[in-house]
């Protein structure tokens, strides 16, 4: 009398693991997207307190909070590539590479910008400079803050919104078809903002290279849509459990 076998699936355990990481990745990479857009709203909004040169407790107390808001974003990129698609091989495709380098290199143009930033009231705590328009380093982070923040971040999110689409026909897609829609938009509206670099350093202009509109708008509402990603992504982790 022979016993009947029962067949199992080897590839089962595996999956429901990979499936597991994969929402624990959605999680963390959704709740740091969301940080970000939290973060960057009163980040954004010190810039406008003072209409002349602003105090020194203002200037570092901005720069930190992009340091912090830079921390939680490399954070989102790390959770973001675990979600981003792969090749047959299990290596990340090209978008998606280009996706998290993007970002990554966005996070050090800042981080060097924000660098100079403070470093005008760190020099000269009694002179009433404002570090985006006076002092040396004012015209040295003028490229970085704007035209290459800019083009670095249209990359990250224009890539995003191919490798997500490479997804849209898989059961459990990263993020809504909305929040990748709304990602071409602010890529595309951050790289009409580039060529800035040609109206010169007057702040009060809408489309100068440090103007409040090429390069403090673009950014608040580029900071948020991140934000709006991360809030897809934890949307979509929900609708997976």
């Amino acid at each position: 009398m022979t016993t009947p076998s029962t067949t199992q699936n080897p590839s089962a355990p595996s999956q429901h693991a990979a499936d597991a990481s994969d929402l624990a990745a959605a999680t963390f990479a959704g709740r740091a997207g969301m940080t970000v857009g939290a973060l960057g709203v009163p980040m954004v909004a010190l810039y406008f307190v003072y209409s002349g040169p602003p105090p020194e407790w203002n200037v570092l107390t901005r720069s930190l909070l992009t340091l912090v808001t830079m921390a939680v974003l490399t954070a989102f990129g790390v959770g973001l590539a675990r979600l981003l698609p792969r090749d047959d091989t299990g290596r990340r495709t090209i978008t998606g590479q280009l996706t998290v380098v993007s970002l990554l290199t966005y996070v050090g143009v800042i981080l060097f910008a924000t660098s100079l930033e403070a470093g005008t009231p760190l020099a000269f705590p009694d002179r009433g400079m404002d570090p985006t328009t006076d002092g040396p380093l004012a015209a040295a982070m003028a490229l970085a803050h704007g035209p290459i923040a800019h083009l670095w971040i249209a990359m990250f999110l224009l890539g995003f919104a191919r490798a997500a689409r490479e997804l849209t026909t898989a059961a459990a897609p990263v993020v809504a078809r909305w929040t990748v829609r709304g990602a071409v938009v602010v890529g595309v509206i951050n790289l009409l903002v580039v060529p800035s670099l040609y109206f010169g350093m007057d702040a009060t202009h809408f489309y100068a290279i440090n103007g409040w509109g090429a390069d403090a708008v673009v950014g608040l509402i580029t900071v948020v849509w991140i934000g709006c990603i991360g809030l897809g992504i934890h949307r979509s982790r929900k609708n997976r459990t």
